[in-house]
């Protein structure tokens, strides 16, 4: 099969920029109607609209989530504030927290900034962190409102990461939470920093690929990914800017 898909849409060429493993199953289509690729992998389908927001939404959206009493936005080295330092910063409309994970009897900073959002009472739990959801403000539902659209799916909840640079990542892992249910929907917006989403399959890594999200994309993962891919944001040492992810998810408890 041919790993980069070309439609031609009017005058425009809509190319997939990205690789997809040369084995049955793997297959891409330009999708008019909502703007980006249909994407079937074995056991999962992923949408990529890599220009969903426009510029001007995309860059107020970074400012949005940093905005603060402390810092000038373009000026700033977030990666050398310490610790301390960054809990005296009141954030205009994102409440950002250090979140910390125990391994080997140690405590251990999260590589990344995070915030949970949604309806009252869906908490979420992952790697022993539990989160309290704080309450949807109109930059968040704005957000919300608009992915819905393409995605078929009603949304309760968001789980915010800032990757204050290319030091910041994300191991692999899945969203196969019990409080996600069965074959979750997983809606992912990205600004700032264009940095890589890797896919590999769970039982073959050598089935892997790499999704460049840039500012203002989109992806959604779906069908049964969750149980047979892993993703992972890894560190990128060259990218010295912020990227700020959103995935938004249904809680069903």
């Amino acid at each position: 099969m041919n790993d980069l898909f070309d439609a031609v849409i009017g005058n425009q060429i809509k190319t997939l920029s990205f690789a997809l493993p040369e084995v049955d199953g793997c297959s891409s289509q330009w999708d008019e109607s909502r703007q980006g690729f249909i994407i079937q992998i074995p056991n999962g389908t992923l949408f990529y609209a890599p220009l969903f927001f426009p510029q001007k939404i995309s860059d107020r959206s970074v400012e949005y989530f940093l905005e603060n009493d402390t810092y000038d936005l373009k000026q700033v080295d977030w990666s050398a504030i310490q610790t301390e330092n960054f809990k005296k910063i009141q954030f205009k409309n994102i409440l950002w927290k250090q979140d910390y994970i125990h391994l080997y009897g140690k405590k251990i900073p999260l590589p990344r900034l995070t915030s949970w959002y949604g309806d009252d009472g869906k908490a979420y739990k992952y790697s022993g962190i539990l989160s309290q959801p704080n309450p949807w403000n109109k930059g968040l539902l704005y957000i919300k409102e608009q992915i819905e659209k393409v995605a078929g799916t009603q949304f309760n909840s968001v789980l915010m990461n800032w990757y204050r640079t290319g030091e910041d990542y994300l191991n692999w892992h899945t969203d196969d939470e019990p409080e996600l249910g069965k074959n979750p929907t997983i809606t992912s917006v990205n600004f700032g920093a264009t940095r890589d989403f890797q896919i590999r399959h769970k039982d073959n890594h050598h089935l892997k690929f790499t999704v460049p999200l840039q500012h203002g994309s989109l992806l959604i993962m779906s069908g049964e990914m969750q149980h047979f891919w892993e993703h992972a944001i890894p560190k990128r040492k060259k990218v010295l800017s912020s990227r700020l992810n959103l995935t938004f998810r249904l809680i069903c408890n």
